[in-house]
């Protein structure tokens, strides 16, 4: 009889939407709208005046893969260290400017990819858009107008009562009309809020009226589970209609929880290269073995894996042989024993006592061979639709 070959075929990536048509801005190298990839940034913790810290903690996130990174700058010790960070960080530098426009102007003249400014609390900031618009263009600086629920222009309370998703979207496209007036468009736009059906609402109807490229976010969204999870909501509602051009995931955690959040969520839409992924099932009556300490134990050995590997961790024989065989790598395991698949075939049958040390051992070899021909991020040699 003939061996049949159970491995899932090769199938294209295909995005979730279509993405929304909106201008290309440059923050440093990394390219914001204009059908560029979706960005992923994330804000330092530290204190801006301290430049080894806050250097150091932009190495960590450059490490876990953030791409654009804010920095804040309140004082004007701050504002004397931007350009040394924005010149030795591996990554490119935004100033957020909140209160004092003098601060714009340094976060220009320092070098910064980019500044983000909150119109609703810069002092004078309308009388200021000229000179604003004329030092970015000379400089070529991108700026953000980041609106946010919690400090919304007075005028704009006045008249909706509270952040409704009109009074957001007013207050982004009146502060980009002023720049426009002066011929500056170098512009991306946020406006955030805490809830995230408010906040989903509003940038729907700011993807209706502009096409500047969209930074995504709820602010203030909470210590990390329900931070994840309202981010999640609201990106995915977003980024599936092909709305949002970069996102920042804001937590009450470390800033690289922020940037390993907002990875999984594009990888899981298809709008990011997926690398190491974990299936897992959630255990049930039927299972046979500890699936919670399996999965936690094969996610700990393998991580840092770089190349696009999806391995399966499951604990029965209801759906664990067929999703094992759906993977690159899994185990389908039952009665003190696990099968152990690769690329869809039997290789052995191992005691439970092994299955994470064959697993991981396994993991290797394959990403050893994907490395030698040449598979890396982006490259699945096997992908699930």
């Amino acid at each position: 009889m003939t061996a049949i070959e159970l491995g899932v075929p090769e199938v294209p990536l295909r995005p979730i939407a279509e993405r929304r048509a909106s201008r290309r801005i440059q923050v440093g190298p990394v390219a914001v709208g204009g059908g560029a990839p979706v960005s992923v940034q994330s804000m330092t913790t530290t204190r801006t005046s301290d430049v080894g810290a806050t250097l150091q903690q932009i190495a960590e996130l450059t490490a876990s893969g953030c791409q654009i990174v804010r920095v804040a700058c309140p004082t004007q010790d701050d504002a004397d260290a931007l350009a040394t960070i924005a010149r030795k960080s591996q990554i490119p530098v935004i100033a957020d400017i909140h209160f004092q426009p003098k601060y714009v102007f340094a976060a220009i003249e320092a070098g910064c990819a980019a500044v983000r400014v909150n119109p609703g609390n810069i002092k004078q900031f309308d009388d200021r858009v000229k000179e604003i618009a004329q030092a970015a263009q000379d400089h070529g600086t991108p700026i953000r107008i980041g609106v946010n629920a919690g400090s919304l222009d007075r005028r704009l309370l006045q008249k909706y009562g509270k952040a409704t998703p009109e009074a957001l979207v007013e207050s982004a496209l009146w502060e980009a009309s002023l720049f426009e007036e002066h011929g500056f468009r170098d512009i991306k736009i946020s406006v955030k809020h805490n809830d995230p059906v408010v906040m989903i609402e509003a940038y729907r109807q700011l993807a209706e009226q502009c096409d500047y490229p969209l930074h995504l976010g709820v602010t203030e969204a909470g210590p990390a589970f329900q931070g994840t999870i309202k981010s999640a909501v609201a990106f995915g509602a977003l980024l599936s209609r092909g709305i949002g051009d970069t996102i920042r995931v804001s937590l009450s955690a470390p800033p690289a929880e922020e940037v390993k959040v907002g990875i999984q969520i594009l990888q899981s839409l298809g709008l990011k290269e997926r690398r190491l992924e974990i299936v897992s099932c959630p255990s049930c009556g039927r299972a046979q073995v500890d699936v919670y300490k399996l999965a936690e134990e094969v996610t700990a050995g393998l991580d840092g894996m770089e190349v696009p590997l999806r391995v399966a961790v499951m604990g029965c024989v209801v759906n664990g042989p067929g999703e094992a065989r759906e993977a690159d790598l899994g185990v389908a395991s039952g009665n003190g024993k696990g099968q152990i698949f690769v690329k869809g075939q039997v290789i052995k049958t191992v005691p439970e006592s092994k299955i994470v040390e064959t697993l991981i051992e396994e993991a290797m070899k394959i990403a050893e061979q994907m490395e030698q021909d040449g598979v890396g991020p982006g490259e699945p040699a096997v992908t699930v639709s």
